[in-house]
């Protein structure tokens, strides 16, 4: 049996809606799920909600709702979020499903089977916004590093788990796949964070109502952030579907947050090491998405809501925004004059121009049918093809290594190759010349056939766009499975098929 690509990204709590550094996670790994559908790969994309949360709970009492009835609520409203922004999940899980807590009650029995759960007193800071235990040595000024707020100081008989048993096997397996942790800079932020020494976590909340059950202590909930990691292994099959499970675990990557690195790095595979399952194959760190200069946060108001720009100007123009203008391997800045200068720019005038202008000419003059190939050849022509076959060739190779802000500056050289082509071709002289009919042919050929090709290239940045595209050309708008390869062959347009109707990919806006 082959194995799927797996591939997730981190759960979100339910207490407040996506806004655009949420977003960037998403549409980065949505990116990467649709390359590997289009490139042959059978692809299994995993995201959802955490909905066990404290916070979830304080939100929902506050809105006069059971907790369950809320997540009910929040759940949907988040895959409306995501389907506004294109996002191609194939399975969403939540935390609350029968299935997930299963899982959760089996791993955490699976453990303390094997002796590294145990019973014991905890004394010591939580920050209720992260849901996460600090130590001293975390805390900036008495404060929690990333809420500014001073964290709660509790004492309370917990399950732990032993945590200190695993600091050397994970040290041996970061250092034997080398690939395990992406990009470098957090692999070796995890690395020094090893060097410090590890301490065994508490697992488990006392009486807490809202949260999966100890599977041995109902006195006890499960520990938010154990149950969420779990979601890889529910939403994948575990534990009641091993035949899903065996084809797609291990996971071959998780897309997170750089601010979780510690969580997924280090507690989760001594998790599955514990549980004797194993580890999934990459965890990528990806940075934050700033808004003046603070990381997005609708706790701190500094938050854009990806709906009402998708609203505005397109989801595709948003996903090209972020992946074009943030490297998933580090930091970025937000700002409406960047967006609308990269909307009117790159997109409306340098991809929306180049496909109205071919394809108008096409309708305008060449009675809206496609050229055939052949007529009178030029050298700018092999120039052309060539710069287009680098471009698929050398972006595949960037989508590989999720660099999706390279993969976009290849694929618009070589849009930027095609306009400047057909500047220098001139096609609106060579139609006023009959006999130059057969060059004005082979030009727009070669332009039409560049509009194909783009197409799949942009595909997984832009996938309402490049159906768009594909359409206008008279085209099938799907994209099935393997075609990728279709980019790197240039002559596959059925000449003398009409096309569709032609218009702006991206209207002007106010």
């Amino acid at each position: 049996m082959s194995k799927a690509f797996y591939l997730t990204t981190a759960i979100d709590y339910v207490n407040a809606l996506p806004h655009v550094g949420t977003a960037y996670e998403k549409i980065g790994a949505d990116a990467l799920a649709r390359f590997k559908r289009i490139a042959g790969a059978e692809t299994f994309f995993l995201m959802g909600v955490d909905e066990h949360s404290a916070n979830v709970d304080r939100q929902a009492r506050a809105q006069g709702m059971p907790p369950l009835a809320y997540c009910d609520m929040m759940s949907e409203r988040f895959r409306e979020v995501w389907g506004a922004l294109g996002i191609s999940f194939d399975r969403f899980i939540r935390t609350t499903e029968e299935a997930h807590v299963a899982a959760v009650q089996e791993v955490f029995r699976r453990i303390h089977d094997g002796g590294d759960i145990y019973r014991g007193s905890y004394r010591g800071w939580y920050c209720l916004s992260c849901e996460a235990f600090l130590k001293d040595a975390d805390l900036v000024g008495g404060n929690c590093p990333s809420h500014g707020r001073r964290p709660e100081w509790i004492e309370e008989e917990n399950y732990f788990f032993a945590l200190s048993r695993y600091g050397e096997p994970l040290r041996r397996h970061i250092e034997e796949n080398p690939g395990f942790i992406r990009p470098e800079i957090r692999r070796n932020e995890i690395l020094r964070f090893l060097d410090e020494g590890l301490s065994d976590i508490s697992v488990s909340r006392a009486g807490a109502g809202w949260g999966i059950r100890c599977p041995f202590d109902e006195s006890q909930a499960v520990y938010v952030w154990f149950d969420a990691l779990i979601n890889y292994l529910s939403g994948a099959g575990f534990p009641g579907d091993p035949a899903a499970l065996e084809r797609r675990w291990p996971a071959d990557v998780h897309i997170i947050g750089k601010d979780i690195t510690r969580f997924h790095c280090l507690i989760w595979p001594a998790m599955l090491m514990a549980a004797r399952l194993p580890l999934p194959r990459a965890v990528w760190g990806h940075g934050f998405v700033h808004l003046g200069g603070e990381k997005m946060s609708k706790t701190s108001g500094t938050a854009v809501d990806p709906v009402e720009i998708a609203r505005r100007y397109g989801a595709d123009s948003l996903r090209y925004f972020l992946l074009r203008e943030v490297p998933f391997d580090r930091d970025g800045e937000f700002t409406m004059e960047k967006f609308r200068r990269r909307y009117a720019a790159d997109l409306a005038n340098d991809l929306g121009n180049l496909c109205q202008r071919t394809l108008v000419l096409v309708r305008n003059h060449l009675g809206g049918v496609l050229p055939a190939p052949g007529g009178e050849a030029a050298d700018a022509d092999g120039a052309l093809r060539g710069a287009l076959a680098a471009a698929a060739e050398a972006s595949a190779r960037d989508m590989e290594g999720m660099r999706f802000s390279a993969a976009l500056e290849r694929i618009w050289a070589a849009v930027g190759s095609c306009n400047r082509y057909v500047d220098e071709a001139a096609p609106w002289r060579l139609r006023k010349d009959r006999a130059r009919a057969g060059r004005l042919a082979a030009v727009m050929y070669h332009l039409c056939e560049s509009l194909r090709i783009l197409s799949i290239l942009i595909h997984p940045f832009m996938p309402a766009t490049a159906s768009a595209v594909r359409a206008q050309l008279g085209l099938p708008a799907a994209f099935p499975p393997g075609c990728l390869a279709e980019a790197a062959e240039f002559g596959l347009l059925p000449d003398g098929a009409p096309i569709g109707e032609v218009k702006p990919l991206f209207p002007k806006t106010d």
